[in-house]
């Protein structure tokens, strides 16, 4: 027990993707099998389903989602928000934040296993295409020890080739995201020349992207993701993740290979039978026997690799499982402790503000403001004018036409610079001047506050409010 002890603790001095001499050790997972290998691939083809498909839906004439940085235009579900609507992104991203938490420490890093779109790539798209050209584990490190031959170099560069093709469709599905997939459309048509000043990253994101899954893999999720690092502030004794249950896998006399006919409870051994399967089949190259460790992702892997084993040699399923600590080592089922509570609680406040938010957003925004530096002016006859800066939003997918502006509060009259009645475009904004003229004997000393109304034909779309100066009234 002593070496077993010193050798786990040699383990945690370092990650698992690094060699004695400190260089990468390359990992050659086995290709998994199991139950939960079925469901990660079904859960896997549904969101590639969706992440190829979301650019090209459209919900009312807008792109299902949007991420226009640039030019500040982004929908989420089909709904359009504008800079003006910045304040909902900010609740939404603290909300996704207090969601990852709260998940987190409920179920662990399952996120990284399932849903991640470095993980579902590696292991679902460019390692089963590995699979398919260079076969599995034992095959793929032969090949790489193998001197560059006719068949190496065959194998080698299809591979290289194929991760080039579909580096280059992702990179252009991420750019659809961000410029709308009209656009992508537009720039495919016209052809790379006409628009070489987005050609150009799209090429440097095809080699981000083919660097990352071609070479980095795993690394990503060991050294660039900060979301691993979390797992030491969020996880607890409660929290359920892949876990291998030592209790009963371990005992006094270490650990001892399988033998038929054989009373291993009796010679006092458990039933980890050291095969070494739940290592070899690891994505990251770990040993989960160690516990639980920062390079783990909860792909579950080690679980259908060690049932698969337990089967076979006729004992318990469950050695490697979905547990907590307090699950391995009390019994305890699992419990929604005070901290998922807090978490949820707040989760659910959020939510509220969001969803409350979200219905007194207005699908046109307009903004009145009376012109800096400017006083006001004394009509010939008598009216007091003040001189303002409009400008209206339209959020919708509809022109607006016959734009009009009328007083709710005072009665007065409002000219605009240029025409009286106007149309906003699409997902367009309109803006100018105008002049409002009130009679002074409506005002309340110089500043006044004022109601406007915005019309589309004889419909109200908006109202705002504004400043209007008069002349001071001394008691």
């Amino acid at each position: 027990m002593e070496d077993q002890s010193s050798n786990n603790e040699k383990f945690r001095d370092s990650i698992g993707t690094i060699n004695e001499e400190g260089k990468r050790q390359w990992v050659y997972p086995k290709k998994p099998s199991g139950k939960f290998y079925e469901y990660r691939k079904w859960v896997s083809y549904a969101l590639l389903i969706f992440l190829f498909s979301a650019p090209f839906i459209k919900i009312d004439g807008n792109q299902f989602l949007l991420f226009n940085v640039l030019e500040r235009k982004f929908n989420i579900f089909g709904f359009p928000f504008w800079p003006q609507d910045f304040y909902l992104f900010v609740i939404s991203m603290i909300i996704g934040v207090v969601f990852i938490a709260f998940f987190t420490v409920a179920f662990g890093r399952i996120f990284c296993g399932w849903i991640c779109p470095q993980t579902i790539f590696l292991e679902m798209v460019f390692r089963r295409i590995e699979y398919a050209i260079e076969g599995d584990r034992n095959k793929q490190m032969k090949l790489d020890k193998m001197p560059w031959n006719k068949e190496k170099i065959i194998k080698k560069s299809s591979k290289w080739l194929i991760f080039a093709i579909i580096s280059f469709l992702v990179a252009n599905i991420f750019l659809a995201y961000l410029i709308s997939s009209d656009e992508l459309i537009k720039y495919i048509t016209e052809g790379p020349m006409q628009h070489l000043g987005t050609f150009i990253p799209l090429i440097i994101f095809t080699g981000v992207f083919y660097f990352i899954f071609a070479w980095f893999r795993e690394q990503v999720c060991i050294i660039a993701c900060p979301y691993g690092r979390l797992q030491g502030v969020l996880l607890d004794n409660k929290s359920v993740v892949v876990a291998y249950d030592h209790k009963r896998g371990e005992s006094e006399n270490g650990r001892k290979k399988f033998k038929k006919n054989e009373d291993r409870q009796a010679l006092g051994y458990g039933d980890c039978i050291d095969c070494n399967q739940c290592v070899t089949v690891c994505p990251t190259g770990i040993d989960i026997r160690n516990g639980t460790q920062l390079e783990c992702v909860n792909c579950t892997a080690c679980i259908d690799s060690c049932d698969l084993v337990m089967e076979r040699v006729n004992l318990p399923k469950g050695l490697i499982r979905y547990a907590s600590e307090d699950n391995i080592e009390k019994k305890k089922p699992f419990e929604f402790s005070p901290r998922m509570k807090a978490y949820s609680g707040v989760l659910v406040i959020l939510i509220g503000i969001l969803i409350g938010m979200l219905f007194l957003r207005t699908s046109v925004e307009a903004k009145i403001l009376r012109l800096p530096g400017e006083l006001y002016e004394t009509k010939e006859n008598g009216m007091v004018s003040n001189v303002f800066t409009y400008k209206i939003i339209n959020k919708t997918t509809k022109e607006m036409d016959s734009i009009h502006f009328e007083l709710l509060s005072h009665k007065g009259e409002i000219k605009l610079v240029k025409e009286n009645n106007f149309t906003i475009p699409e997902q367009g904004l309109s803006e100018g001047t105008l002049f409002i003229e009130i009679n002074p004997a409506l005002l309340s000393g110089d500043k006044n506050d004022l109601e406007i109304g915005i019309y589309s034909n004889k419909e109200l779309i908006d109202k705002t409010k504004t400043n209007f100066m008069g002349p001071r009234t001394f008691n």
